[in-house]
């Protein structure tokens, strides 16, 4: 089915989209907030620029944008996938606890803030360019990559990366020399087994963006993770 977004508000456009059978295809969005909130039966197809918190408490659905999006996405999402094809605003994946988000291009400040997990729920957050300041600030959970394929001078990441992390691990493809780390964080280069975890998403990452995996895999990165006496650890997660 496909929805003219033109002229609709945010919540006539979602209660289309909520009565719509099967799969859907969104054209001329243009700023509709909430976007596909909650929803976990469908596949949407966003052509425009969908509004702040596009697949907020998403519960198993996929939502595939053709070109950017603004903040907030995937607001405290539960399962499913989201695949923006450009850039991406501020505090994309906030307080995330299941799924998978990917981005082509790159995200803004607080990337991944209160990216969180539960048994089963393993939530994933792959940027394939560079991420702003506060890059999984108070990250307690899940998996943050970030690819760096941007031809710019900017440091794959802004400042203050992983600032009150306390779970979790970060990926960064950099050798990370002029990036300053909180004292809690401990950074190491991934090891073989380390690179075998995250290979899976960078496949499917290459698969939606058209990227070699072999070249993503022979990279170096960086991981990021909370030492295991820091205070957060201590307070946030079971022993």
């Amino acid at each position: 089915m496909n929805i003219n977004a033109t002229g609709l508000d945010f919540m006539d456009l979602n209660e289309a989209l909520r009565q719509s059978r099967g799969n859907c295809t969104i054209t001329n969005c243009l700023g509709q907030r909430f976007l596909a909130a909650g929803i976990s039966d469908k596949t949407v197809t966003v052509s425009g620029i969908p509004g702040n918190a596009m697949g907020a408490y998403l519960n198993g659905a996929k939502i595939e944008v053709m070109g950017n999006a603004q903040d907030a996405v995937g607001d405290t999402m539960n399962d499913g996938t989201i695949i923006i094809h450009g850039n991406v605003g501020d505090a994309v994946g906030y307080a995330m606890r299941g799924g998978h988000i990917y981005v082509k291009g790159n995200a803004g400040y607080r990337a991944g803030i209160h990216m969180k997990a539960y048994k089963e729920k393993q939530p994933a957050l792959v940027i394939g360019g560079k991420a702003g300041s506060f890059l999984g600030e108070y990250q307690a959970g899940g998996t943050i990559i970030v690819l760096g394929l941007v031809d710019n001078d900017r440091p794959i990441v802004g400042n203050f990366p992983s600032t009150g992390m306390h779970g979790g691990k970060m990926f960064l493809r950099s050798d990370c020399k002029d990036i300053k780390f909180p004292g809690q964080v401990h950074t190491h280069r991934a090891d073989k087994k380390e690179l075998a975890e995250i290979e899976h998403y960078l496949r499917h990452f290459c698969t939606y963006f058209d990227c070699d995996l072999d070249e993503l895999m022979r990279s170096p990165f960086t991981v990021a993770m909370p030492d295991s006496n820091n205070p957060y650890r201590q307070m946030y997660v079971p022993n």
